[in-house]
């Protein structure tokens, strides 16, 4: 039992690395998947960029979108902006709003970059995109030394079949894995290091110290679960409440549920300030909050972290 203790600890405390190398795991199984059962290179010069690219940089669109479509921080921030625009940088903290958005940004990013990269590794899309270019600049750098055959012949070496000789096509394949092993190579330090001065700068601008920041964060994991345990727990209890009503043909018992005010307060994205002293917009209203309140408030969004 210890030793599950333990390992549930871990887990718990690296679900965030976890998380990130299951993505990673999942991204390289993806391209393998696409380049042994889907892609076929055409090896023609009218059509290879546009495939070869297709193949690269579509997923990570899908990607992309999808990383932006499931973040609970940006429907938070965006949910009845249109019917009020304030509801999205209330009182005017386009800061806080500038930052919140950066944050969803960086996070939807992510899957996308390690697609670029794995793809770019592995250099399939790559060789087979750069070698259809018509682009004089590309072509005379790969055959600078080879006769006019070799620009000619260049969008089928990513098939191995060219009117080349054997020594000939695999140093084009060769310098073309290589070039794209390269850009992947850039795009992961130039990735890895903004990463660093960004969690370095992010951590020097703290207002609290390491261990409350840590606390903070088991506050708001703690929090968004029990929160969807209770709101679960709560709509059965209106259901029941309501369908023994309608069933039973008498009115309903008295239900306490809070207000429109109340779910928008606690909807704003929020940041740990000194002058409340509360870990969540939740916290905040509970501590705060004024349950008596009618007109509905605009709640301030301080911004970065959300509670849920």
């Amino acid at each position: 039992m210890d030793v599950y203790k333990v390992v549930l600890n871990f887990l718990t405390n690296q679900k965030t690395t976890i998380g990130y190398s299951f993505m990673a795991v999942l991204t390289i199984g993806g391209q393998r998947i696409f380049t042994m059962f889907s892609f076929q290179c055409p090896c023609n010069r009218s059509q290879n960029v546009v495939y070869g690219l297709t193949f690269l940089l579509a997923p990570a669109f899908v990607l992309l979108v999808l990383g932006f479509f499931f973040s609970s921080r940006l429907w938070r921030l965006l949910t009845g902006c249109c019917l009020n625009p304030r509801k999205m940088c209330p009182r005017g903290n386009f800061l806080g709003c500038s930052f919140a958005l950066l944050k969803v940004s960086v996070h939807a990013f992510v899957a996308p970059v390690m697609w670029l990269s794995v793809a770019l590794l592995n250099g399939t899309f790559y060789e087979c995109a750069v070698s259809g270019t018509d682009y004089n600049l590309i072509v005379k750098m790969f055959c600078k030394n080879n006769t006019e055959l070799c620009e000619h012949e260049l969008p089928r070496v990513p098939c191995g079949k060219t009117l080349l000789s054997p020594d000939d096509t695999n140093a084009l394949l060769l310098m073309l894995r290589a070039q794209s092993q390269i850009l992947g190579w850039c795009i992961i330090i130039s990735v890895a290091a903004v990463g660093l001065a960004g969690t370095c700068y992010t951590n020097c601008r703290s207002e609290v110290s390491y261990l409350q920041r840590t606390f903070w964060q088991k506050y708001i994991d703690t929090e968004r679960e029990k929160f969807d345990i209770y709101a679960t727990d709560y709509a059965c209890k209106l259901a029941d409440r309501n369908l023994t009503s309608f069933f039973e043909n008498r009115d309903p018992e008295a239900f306490p549920f809070p207000t429109h005010t109340a779910w928008e307060e606690i909807s704003a994205l929020y940041n740990y300030s000194h002058s409340d002293q509360c870990y969540s917009t939740l916290q905040r209203f509970v501590e705060h909050g004024d349950r008596d309140s009618i007109p509905d408030k605009r709640p301030e969004m301080v911004a970065l972290n959300d509670t849920f």
